[in-house]
């Protein structure tokens, strides 16, 4: 399989400190604000997100995982925390590539059930194809691709991360 690198480590990690500070001026009068990543690379990209918020400024950043199948996205969905932690928030569900918007629809839902003070996404790759009505109000990067094509995003070496275009 063909790969063309479309971020270096570097330009990941520029991208992740913009977007921490949008999230941050979005949320100026938040007391606390809560990243809810989606399992797997999600959950990654809000670990970098939190940790460039944490340089920024003093506002109380919560992680959350949120756990859901993305093959099944049906099934239950739940979040390492529970909900009263989150309750009356400021929440931003990130994931890592929006391609359809399935994933993030699905977790999407998960918050309606829930009153909470904001709500916002965020992802590092908007591919541009989404089948579901679903945005990001933060992107890292927006990427017209065809559909043939695969966004995969490597954070398993953290001082190393990249987005292939596959």
């Amino acid at each position: 399989m063909n790969k063309s690198i479309i971020l270096t480590h570097q330009e990941i990690t520029q991208k992740t400190r913009r977007i921490a500070f949008q999230i941050l001026e979005s949320n100026c009068d938040a007391e606390e604000i809560v990243l809810a990543g989606i399992n797997g690379n999600g959950y990654i990209f809000s670990q970098n997100i939190k940790e460039h918020l944490n340089q920024i400024s003093d506002v109380k950043v919560t992680l959350c995982e949120v756990l859901l199948d993305k093959k099944n996205p049906l099934l239950a969905t739940t979040t390492s925390i529970p909900q009263n932690e989150y309750e009356n928030k400021n929440v931003v569900l990130i994931d890592d590539v929006l391609n359809s918007g399935k994933t993030l629809i699905y977790g999407v839902k998960h918050f309606l059930e829930v009153p909470l003070a904001s709500f916002r996404t965020a992802v590092l790759v908007d591919r541009n194809h989404k089948l579901y009505p679903v945005k990001a109000d933060f992107k890292g990067i927006s990427l017209s691709t065809s559909m043939q094509e695969h966004i995969e995003v490597d954070f398993s070496n953290p001082t190393e991360s990249s987005a292939y275009l596959c």
